[in-house]
Order: C-alpha cells, then structure tokens, then sequence
C-alpha cells in the first residue's frame, strides 16, 4: 500500500500544476514558472505532465487560451481584444493557432457565430429535429 502514496502525491502536484496553469493562462507564463507551481525539475515535470495529459505544459497553455478565445468571442470583444485577454502577444500568431485549431480564422468563426445565434433567435425551429417538433406539435404540418 505504500507504493500507491507516492502516485497520488505525485499526481497531486500534477494537478496542482494544471489548475495553475487554468488560473493563469492570461499570464506570461513558462515551463519554470508551471515546474516550480508543482515543485519539480522542469524536465521531471515535462516528462510526467505530458504521461499524465497528453500533452505538454506549453500545449495545455495553448490549448486553454484558444478555448477561452473561443469563449470570449461570443462576446463583443474585438478578435485583438481577445487576443491579448488571453495571452497571446501577437494577433498574428494567435490568428494562425486559432485557424490551425478550430478550422476557421477568429474574425471568420466570430461571424458564423453571430450568424448562428441571429438564425436560432429568428428561426429556432430550423434548429430542431422535424421529428421530434411534429411530434411536439410545433409545426403546423403534421406528417
């Protein structure tokens, strides 16, 4: 039983590091920065971040700061704006990353965004299954 409390103490501080890394994604932070959070040698903490994750620190960091991108752009935030709330330093690089990731440039996935929620709050039906709003009785014709 002795051997499963080195795993768990280690995982511990694995998972320290991340939630750190999900607080201050915003930051300039880096691998010595997150290594220290979880009290490693960053190449220990490299090699057991990617085991435990899949990925590396850095990859993580990135992978954060496009999902809260992606967040942060349903709102009224310029794609510049976006871009610095959530980390990165060049709209540029953030623009290539974002395409690379989600298919589409912030400025292009900001639009079909709106034109989405503009669709669903004039059209909500188009939305929905027919089959499931027939059988609610939400379409006039009934097959």
């Amino acid at each position: 039983m002795e051997a499963a409390y080195p795993k768990m103490y280690l995982y511990r501080r694995l998972v320290q590091a991340k939630l750190f890394i999900d607080a201050h994604y915003a930051e300039a932070i880096d691998l010595d920065l997150i290594a220290d959070e979880a009290a490693f040698s960053k190449f220990h903490f490299l090699k057991l971040f990617k085991s435990a994750y899949g990925r590396t620190p850095h990859q993580y960091l990135i992978h954060v700061r496009l999902q809260k991108a992606l967040e942060l752009l349903d709102g009224d935030l310029a794609v510049s704006e976006v871009c610095y709330a959530v980390g990165f330093e060049s709209v540029g690089s953030f623009s290539l990353l974002f395409k690379r990731v989600h298919g589409c440039t912030p400025t292009a996935c900001l639009a079909g965004r709106r034109a989405f929620r503009t669709a669903a709050t004039t059209a909500p039906l188009q939305f929905v299954p027919a089959c499931f709003a027939t059988r609610n009785g939400w379409l006039a014709e009934n097959i």
